[in-house]
């Protein structure tokens, strides 16, 4: 073995101390999508009280975010990659700070909708641009490996911050004030960015398709809200007709990439079996995580009782053991394998789900709190891992477009979780016996009969209570022993889908000057070091790319 690692001043272009401080800036984008995802959870009863929305519109509430950010995720990764990722980063994050002001004063189910579907054309924009530049900005794999980790751990701590500043927020102000605290992490990370962060665009990009946009977007709703509408109301015309306009959309997406010359999406990376395996672990991990999550925060203030700050800090060992493997992830993958490491971590997930199938109202904290640290170790080693091999799958010029599809998955995942296992969770809760006369609205929500009942005599109001928290709880149960099962399954996909794939373990070189303007060499040189040639369609799998041997 020859080592082909350039002399001192490369190395120390490398390492040079401003890529870290670039990431402090790159996590703050991740920590504010991670704390407006986690506070909705929280503001759910008290949005129910206020707005006196319908079942299928607090569902809405919950997935319409997910939805619209899943349809544009491809076509902002991808226009990142064309204009910059900094440029529309920063973009971005003004516009998800000047939205949040619009759900904080919703005064109707339908904007409040209106603005979470705003939001997430806004967070479309900050995901891949935050992967796709730690791609370019940090070229040594073990390192990119850490900031991947940091990244991911820091989605985690979002997780947790959000309950407890969304707890103590809603003891002492209204619903909305939950999304008020997007504003100032949007601030340092605006002003700050625009100083600390180097651009970094494809220097080949060709147009931007808006035809492939329309048909991305289309596409994605359309399946994801026949799927949605199926699973609540069964299958009817309306929803049949979506699902087909919405498969026939991203039919056309698939073959519309093929014939152009610049590609929204470059669909042959998924011949990549470790690209694709990555991709569907992180999807069916979230789907079968998502929808419990959702209900989870009702499930601490609405059945056993508790007050918001202190169901936020009850989901706090799921945040804490998230941020803890996803720093070793790397380091583990490498010293076990790719496949041991995301198999493992979902099959964790899946036996902490399980155990979560048997909660009733009185369930102690010990078991939840185990439950939640389990699952948290496991996610946070499946998708740090999995966001590796995908960046490590092709070459800096498309990390952009690549980062949006891992967040697609993810997206995808969360809304389809929302949509299928929350519509089993309220499928059951609405078959529960309420006492003669009591208002239809009490079957839409928990949070519903919570407030029908502060209107009737004390006997009647504790009746419809048990009956609405323990139809709710069978509902949450079921739900947790499905989510289960499909993480077990996504665990035994990923150990054969990843068969083969390995993180890459040496130093890439790089020119002295690379770093201030990642991904805009132009001779193709980065290309061919990242096992790809723009443009070819052929990409090597990750544990393929090597680095500085052989």
């Amino acid at each position: 073995m020859s080592s082909t690692l350039r002399p001192a001043s490369a190395t120390e272009a490398v390492k040079r101390p401003g890529r870290w401080l670039a990431l402090s800036v790159l996590v703050l984008a991740v920590l504010l999508v991670a704390v407006d995802a986690t506070v909705l959870g929280l503001a759910t009863p008290y949005i129910s009280e206020d707005l006196s929305p319908s079942g299928n519109q607090l569902l809405w509430i919950g997935d319409v975010y997910s939805f619209v950010i899943a349809g544009l995720l491809v076509s902002m990764g991808s226009l990142g990659d064309r204009i910059g990722r900094k440029k529309i980063l920063l973009i971005g994050a003004t516009a998800f700070g000047a939205v949040s002001v619009l759900n904080a004063y919703a005064t109707s189910p339908e904007l409040l909708i209106v603005a979470r579907a705003l939001l997430g054309v806004a967070g479309a924009t900050l995901m891949p641009a935050t992967l796709a530049l730690i791609r370019n900005i940090f070229h040594d794999p073990r390192e990119r490996s850490l900031a991947i980790g940091i990244w991911g751990a820091t989605a985690s701590a979002g997780m947790a911050i959000g309950p407890i500043m969304g707890g103590f927020l809603l003891e002492h102000f209204w619903w909305g004030s939950v999304f008020l605290i997007n504003l100032p992490v949007m601030a340092v990370l605006v002003l700050v960015g625009a100083k600390m962060l180097p651009e970094s665009r494809n220097p080949r990009p060709g147009p931007w398709d808006m035809a492939s946009v329309v048909l991305s977007l289309v596409g994605m709703i359309g399946v994801v809200y026949a799927i949605k509408e199926a699973a609540s109301h069964g299958f009817a015309w309306g929803t049949l007709a979506a699902g087909l306009l919405g498969a026939a959309a991203l039919y056309g997406f698939v073959r519309r990439q093929f014939t152009l010359p610049a590609p929204l999406l470059d669909v042959r990376l998924f011949r990549n079996r470790g690209f694709s395996g990555a991709v569907l672990a992180d999807l069916l991990t979230i789907l079968g995580m998502a929808g419990l999550v959702f209900f989870l925060s009702q499930y601490l203030q609405l059945v056993q009782g508790r007050r918001p700050l202190e169901a936020g800090l009850a989901e706090l060992p799921a945040a804490v053991g998230a941020v803890a493997a996803g720093l070793i992830a790397g380091t583990a993958a490498r010293r076990f394998s790719v496949r041991s490491v995301v198999s493992g971590g979902l099959a964790a997930v899946g036996l902490a789900l399980g155990t979560l199938s048997f909660l009733d109202q009185s369930t102690g904290y010990p078991l939840l709190g185990a439950a939640l640290l389990v699952v948290g170790i496991g996610a946070g080693f499946a998708f740090t891992v999995t966001a590796d091999v995908i960046l490590a799958s092709v070459p800096k010029e498309q990390a952009g477009a690549a980062s949006a599809v891992s967040e697609t998955a993810y997206e995808l995942g969360a809304a389809l979780g929302i949509a299928l296992l929350g519509s089993i969770v309220t499928g059951v809760y609405r078959g529960f016996p309420a006492p003669p006369g009591t208002p239809e609205s009490a079957h839409e929500s928990l949070g519903g009969a919570v407030e029908v009942a502060a209107g009737l005599p004390p006997a009647t109001a504790q009746q419809l209570l048990d009956s609405a928290r323990n139809s709710f709880v069978d509902g949450l149960t079921m739900a947790a022993g499905i989510g289960a099962a499909v993480l077990l399954a996504a665990s035994v996909a990923a150990w054969f889908l990843l068969r083969g794939a390995r993180l890459e373990s040496g130093g890439e070189p790089v020119e002295a000057g690379e770093w201030e303007n990642a991904g805009e060499s132009a001779d193709g040189r980065e290309a061919e070091r990242s096992g790809a040639s723009v443009g070819s369609g052929s990409v090597k799998s990750a544990g393929d790319v090597k680095c500085g041997a052989e």
